[in-house]
């Protein structure tokens, strides 16, 4: 994309950026209203079908383009760090991702913080992937994926799974990350005025709703220090110009030294989960569609 457009971008979220920080430190209910969680509409791709389900006592939905086989499925965690919620926009790029992967996406609507904070909504994603493997799904052909504090709940879950004994997925996705709840990467400070979206004020005040009083030697809540042996193969999208870069950074390195093998792509001048630009952004479905390909390895 040019310079000028990118920047004509970057203005437009810059204003979200501010106001997103303000509301939340001003009133949750507000800032989930902002950023329209409230289902009164639901808009996804065209070409795509959506249909809520009940997973037991977790509402979810499933998005689904039309020729996708039925024995396989991405489920995915949505971000909003932990707190905000569902909402179209947040439909809308996981449609394009089912729709480049060709693939039924589940989407677990989580209990939320401050009201449910950690563990709560590891364990309705565990739960949701038990129900997955009871309806008849072989582990082996799902898929795993989270967004923001979405990829940082995945990972906790795939800890979860792997430690309760369960069958592993065939692989996992994560898009930009939240992967330490002490918020001390060093981009948090050195790419704090280059992140279009995310602000270290609001990343770290959400981060704090969603540990509520839980300690951070945990390892289901601080993957950093977590065995991370015996995962699946992964992906992780990083901007170089987000604030949560090297939580990416250090979670790779860390489970590659345990022996996982994973990939982590550093996207040139993207901020966080660009991916929600999609299709106006051709960075934006480019890394979709390498997100596609990698999929259509683990899941022929």
């Amino acid at each position: 994309m040019s310079t000028n457009k990118l920047q004509i971008i970057r203005r437009k979220l810059w204003i979200r950026k501010i106001a997103g920080t303000f509301l939340l430190l001003i009133s949750i209910p507000m800032l989930r209203k902002a950023y329209g969680t409230e289902v009164k509409q639901v808009r996804i791709p065209k070409g795509l079908d959506w249909e809520p389900v009940n997973i037991e006592s977790i509402h979810g939905e499933w998005i689904s383009p039309p020729d996708a086989p039925l024995d396989a499925v991405i489920l995915h965690i949505h971000g909003g760090g932990g707190v905000v919620g569902l909402n179209n926009s947040a439909r809308s790029m996981i449609g394009n991702l089912s729709s480049a992967c060709n693939l039924r996406t589940l989407i677990p609507h989580y209990r939320l913080a401050p009201e449910y904070p950690f563990p709560a909504g590891v364990n309705d994603c565990l739960t949701t992937y038990r129900w997955l493997l009871s309806k008849g799904f072989h582990s082996f052909r799902i898929m795993l994926a989270g967004d923001s504090e979405g990829g940082h709940i995945m990972v906790s879950a795939l800890l979860m799974i792997r430690d309760v004994g369960l069958p592993l997925p065939a692989a996992a996705i994560a898009i930009s990350p939240n992967m330490d709840p002490t918020c001390s990467g060093n981009s948090m400070r050195t790419n704090s005025r280059m992140d279009a979206i995310l602000s270290p004020t609001f990343a770290c005040r959400m981060m704090s709703l969603y540990v509520g009083g839980h300690s951070l030697k945990d390892p289901y809540l601080s993957p950093l220090i977590a065995d991370l042996r015996r995962l699946p193969p992964m992906l992780i999208q990083a901007g170089a110009d987000e604030i949560l870069l090297d939580d990416s950074r250090r979670f790779s390195n860390c489970a590659q030294a345990a022996g996982t093998d994973l990939t982590l792509e550093i996207w040139p001048k993207m901020w966080h989960a660009w991916h929600y630009w999609a299709p106006e952004l051709p960075e934006a479905n480019q890394a979709i569609d390498h997100i596609a390909r990698f999929v259509h390895k683990h899941i022929p």
